[in-house]
Formats: C-alpha cells, structure tokens, sequence
C-alpha cells in the first residue's frame, strides 16, 4: 500500500511539474489565436504567480484578497504594475540630463559679461542697431556655443525626468534676422538639447531679402546634416502664419516655438516637455531672461521672483507675480504653475493637439495677439498652461522693431489691433467686450473679417466663457486692472471756436508738459478719454497737474478714478482738487488756472474721432 501511494504521489509531481512547464507554453498558443482578449488573462496569471512568490516572501495575504477573478483592486503588486513613472526630486544629486560644467573660455561675452566695443566697432554697432534692432558687431564677437550664466532655481538640477518624453521639433520663424544671432541660436538650441529627444530645427524664412540669408545660410547649416531644415516662403506672411506653417512642417511630437535671437540655458528642454508628456493638452512656457540689445550681456529679468503673464484691457502684456493660492498648488518651489497668458514668442505644445485646436486663427496678420488667442483658447476649450521655472532660455529685447509690416495693411489700422478685435469678438462676451472697446474706443466698428469657423469652433467644443475664465484662471488682472469705468468723453479734445487741441507729444511719464497743437482727426497723439469718475486717460497712462500748473502723462493708480470733470455745457475741464481749469498757454503747454466760462482758451469739447473713417 505504501509503495502504490508513492508511485501515486511520483505520478502526481510529475504531472504537476509537467503543467507548470507547459503552461506558459499552452498560454501562449493561446494568445496567438486571440491576443486581444487573452492578453489580459495572460496578465492576470504572471501577477498571481508573482503574487504567491511574494507570499511566500513577506508571509502576505492570499492573492484572493488581492484580487478578484476578471477585475484588479487594490495590491501592492497592482501599485507597482499600475503606477505612471513621474519626474522626481531628488535632493543633493545632480539630475539624469544635467549637463556636465564647462570651462569658461577668455573669449568677448564669455559667462554672459557684456561686450565693450570702442572707436569704429561703436559707430558700426550703433548703424546695426538701426538695421536690426540690436547690435550685430556684438553678437558677431560672441562665440556660438558660449557659456551663459546658470539663472535656474538651484532645486532645478537634481529633477531626475523620465526617459520616455516625446520628440521635439524647435521652430525659428525669421525675417530678416542678422546672420550671428541667428546661427548662435540654432547651436544653442542643438548644443543644449539631448540629441534622443531634439527631432530636428526647423527654420522658416519670411521672405527675407538680406544676402547672408541665402547661399550663405544654406552652407552654414550642412554642418549639422538632417537636423535642420529650412524652408522659404514666397512672400511675406508675417509671424503668425509662419509659425503655422513651420507647425505644418514639424515632425517631431512637440513643437517648440523659439524667437531666431535666443540661447538656451542649460537643461532646458526636458522640464518643458515633461508638463506635455504627463497631460498633452498643456502649454509649456519656459522662462525668459534677458540678453541685452546693444552689448549681449546675459542675465535674470526675475531673480528668485515667480511670475506670470496676464493683461490690461486694451491688451497690453503685462506680467505679475503669481499668487500664493497658485504656488500652493506644488509640492516643490521648482515646479511648473498655472499661468493665465504668455508673451508669444517662446513655448511648447503637443504638435497634434496644436492642430486639432486649429492652431492661430488664420485671419490674424502679422504679429500681435496671437498669445490671448492661443492662451484663451487653451483654457477655454479644456487645456492649461503652465510657466516652467527649471526651463530657461535667453532671448534679445530689440530696441526697436526695424522691419515694415508689410503691403497688405491698412495703413490706418495697426494689425495687430484688428487681430486684438478678432481675439475679442470670439472669445469674450458683451461685458468684458466693452472693457476693451472703453479702453481702445476708436477700434469700434472696424471690419475685421469673418470670424464664423473660430466662433464654431468654440461653440462644437463646448468651451468656457470668459467670465470664468476670469474667475478661474486670470483673477488677479483685476488686482492691478479693474474693471474700467464707462467714458464720459473720449476722442479729441479741441477748442470750442477754434483748431487747437490737447497734443500729449508721445511723451513718457515724468518728461515735459503736455500742451495743444493744430488739430489733425488722426487720433494717436490727439486721442484723450475722461472716465464717469474722473480718470483721464491716454492708452495705458494718465493726465495728472504737477505743481499745480502744468499737465504731464503719468503713470495711473490701481483704481480708475481721477480729479478732472468736464462741464458738457461750458466746456470747462476742471481738476477738482486744486479747483482750477485746464488752459491753452501761450506756450503752447496746458496749464491749469482759476476757471472762467467765458475764456475761450478753458473751453473744450470732446469729439469722437476714427481715424479709420476718415478719408
């Protein structure tokens, strides 16, 4: 009897080792002829065998536990199997693609100094800055891979970033650009970049005219094979519908819109590309320092501050520190944070949610407001952006801008106004509406072109309206831009019985007085509005009296109210406070004296003027 039980028993473990051999295999014939259902099966099975070999280890539960037949719940194996890999910190380590340091060179602009140019070198650096808008003899002198001083949070080095981020595609839109500041930014870009996750740069050239622009930047970039690619359009399009196109053109998974003056601090890419690969419906915006215009000198624009990009209402950019109700939001100092806008220039995006968003609006010209457009499309469709701190990267503030806008524009209407009014009438509604109209009046009515695909777009997509995006998103504009009182008078302000009228001279707050001039319908320099409480304004600055005689342009307070009241009867404009009437000088100045309803020179009308009509 013994003997039968252990041949039984030998007959029995052989069977069973025979299963455990065959298993995997069977399984496996299995999967072949239907993967797609018993490929989760097949799952299940290595984790319940893991499972018991863990038991076995940590003395665990039994897997039924764990598990139930046909569903996962919670395990310690499912954390492990389930669980995203995330970009960590990790303290007093330097990070998984930091670079190595480099030896600072005795070279002009070494280390982000500033370059000093003397004699000759001065006169012909001040004749590029006319041509370019900066100065080209100081960037000639500046080496192609210098070293830029590290402006990144010190927490910044030690992230360790996963290894699968997608594929960049750098895109550098140009126009006449000078040839060094050009080039410099394609080495910074390639030199700073891991090459597994740089796809290629991709240059498009708005129709430039410049020699150094032809044969020989075409040469100069057969140094770097494949990588960068250029592309020529047939006539000038403008900013806008470059960047389109060279988003067309892209292959890479991201597309990472860059100015053609920049220089990328160490690092830079992989902290904008991981915000993208955790969620692609994010904008990732880098950092932005500061390269000077005239001597190439590198530094901070921030310091240690956080800040982010919103808006006044007749669309200036401006920029505010952000609030802590945001920084809250992260664990670490280092970490992206929500931003309700950005500059335009420099930032990065899923390539494909790009497109399925329509990309720009294609009715927006040249450059200017294409930001809000993107910005508020992102937020109100569904998407975030969000500023990277560990992200920087280098850009030249121009002195000026040196090209014309091209052929095609009204040349009374700037357009970037008439894009700032296709921005409005889609994604704004009657109220905030009108808080662009109060500070921009004279846009008013312009024809700005059929906006039926974009309000389409924003009616399939079940977007968000501007009110809360407000209350959400960009909350604190109303701290330093409330919401605009209605005008009492706007337009310009010119004498009852005669062709004078108030000239603020384009002058800066704090120069000299403003005064009158012969009257000329054009608005700009004419243009004045007086709010319901007595603010007078001219764009984004004020009318205030200093020594309680003459009228300067100044900086305006936070809340929008002001001493001046105009009687529509006698046309007096009165500073309340100082109990005086704004008049005519024999100087040509305003100047404010006791006031009289019968001197011609205090009486004042304001007439609405649009440029735009006027023949």
């Amino acid at each position: 009897m013994a003997r039968i039980k252990v041949r039984f028993l030998a007959k029995l473990s052989a069977a069973v080792i025979t299963m455990l051999l065959l298993g995997p295999y069977l399984f496996h014939l299995r999967l072949n002829q239907d993967s797609t259902n018993d490929a989760e099966e097949y799952k299940k099975w290595q984790i319940r065998k893991k499972m018991r070999v863990i038991e076995k280890q940590q003395n665990l539960p039994s897997p039924k536990k764990g598990f139930e037949e046909g569903k996962v719940v919670e395990s310690p194996v499912q954390v492990t199997v389930k669980k995203v890999e995330q970009a960590y910190l990790k303290t007093g380590e330097n990070g998984n693609y930091e670079p190595p340091e480099r030896e600072l060179k005795d070279l002009p602009g070494e280390g982000g100094k500033a370059v000093v140019l003397r004699g000759r070198e001065k006169t012909k650096g001040h004749q590029t800055v006319q041509e370019y808008g900066f100065n080209m003899v100081a960037s000639d002198k500046v080496a192609m891979d210098r070293i830029i001083p590290d402006t990144r949070p010190q927490e910044c080095k030690s992230w360790q970033y996963p290894t699968n981020q997608p594929t960049a595609s750098v895109i550098l839109v140009f126009h006449n650009e000078g040839f060094s500041s050009l080039v410099r930014t394609i080495h910074s870009v390639i030199n700073t970049s891991p090459p597994e996750f740089l796809k290629e740069v991709v240059l498009v050239d708005d129709f430039s005219d410049k020699v150094h622009l032809k044969d020989e930047l075409e040469n100069y970039i057969k140094q770097f094979g494949d990588v960068v690619k250029l592309y020529r359009n047939e006539q000038r399009e403008g900013l806008i519908r470059t960047r389109s196109r060279g988003a067309e053109l892209a292959t890479g998974d991201v597309i990472v819109f860059l100015d053609a003056h920049c220089e990328c601090n160490k690092n830079w890419l992989l902290p904008l590309l991981e915000p993208i690969r955790q969620n692609r419906t994010t904008m990732a915006v880098p950092i932005v320092d500061g390269i000077d215009y005239n001597t190439m000198h590198y530094s901070s624009v921030y310091g240690s501050e956080f800040n982010r990009g919103i808006f006044e209402w007749g669309f200036l950019y401006k920029e505010k520190e952000v609030p802590q109700r945001e920084l809250k939001k992260r664990k670490h100092s280092s970490e992206p944070y929500n931003s309700p806008t950005h500059a335009g220039g420099l930032f990065a995006m899923d390539r494909k949610y790009f497109m399925e968003l329509g990309g720009y609006d294609p009715g927006l010209m040249i450059w200017g407001g294409e930001n809000y457009e993107l910005s508020f499309k992102i937020w109100q469709c569904g998407g975030r952006i969000v500023w990277v701190p560990c992200s920087h990267v280098g850009h030249i503030y121009r002195h000026h801008m040196p090209y014309s806008l091209g052929k095609k524009v009204d040349p009374k209407m700037s357009p970037i106004n008439i894009n700032y009014m296709r921005v409005v009438e889609v994604w704004m509604e009657d109220e905030f509406k009108e808080y662009f109209y109060t500070r921009e009046p004279s846009l008013r009515g312009y024809p700005i072109g059929d906006i039926a695909n974009q309000l389409k777009f924003k009616k399939e997509h079940k977007c968000k309206n501007f009110r809360w995006f407000m209350d959400n998103i960009a909350y604190d504009v109303y701290d330093k831009f409330p919401k605009p009182p209605p005008n009492k008078g706007w337009g310009e302000i010119r004498q009852k019985n005669g062709n004078l009228c108030w000239d603020h001279r384009w002058h800066q707050p704090g120069r000299d007085p403003i005064g009158t001039s012969p009257c000329h319908r054009q608005g700009h320099n004419q243009e004045f509005r007086l709010n319901m409480k007595g603010q007078m304004g001219v764009g984004e600055r004020c009318i205030l009296a200093q020594n309680a005689n003459t009228l300067h342009v100044s900086y305006c307070d936070v809340n929008p109210v002001g001493p001046w009241d105009w009687d529509e009867n006698t046309g007096l404009i009165k500073h309340r406070d100082l109990n005086k009437c704004a008049a005519a000088g024999s100087d040509d100045n305003l100047h404010l004296k006791f006031c009289d309803k019968h001197d011609q020179k205090m009486q004042w009308v304001f007439n609405e003027v649009y440029p735009w009509k006027t023949s």
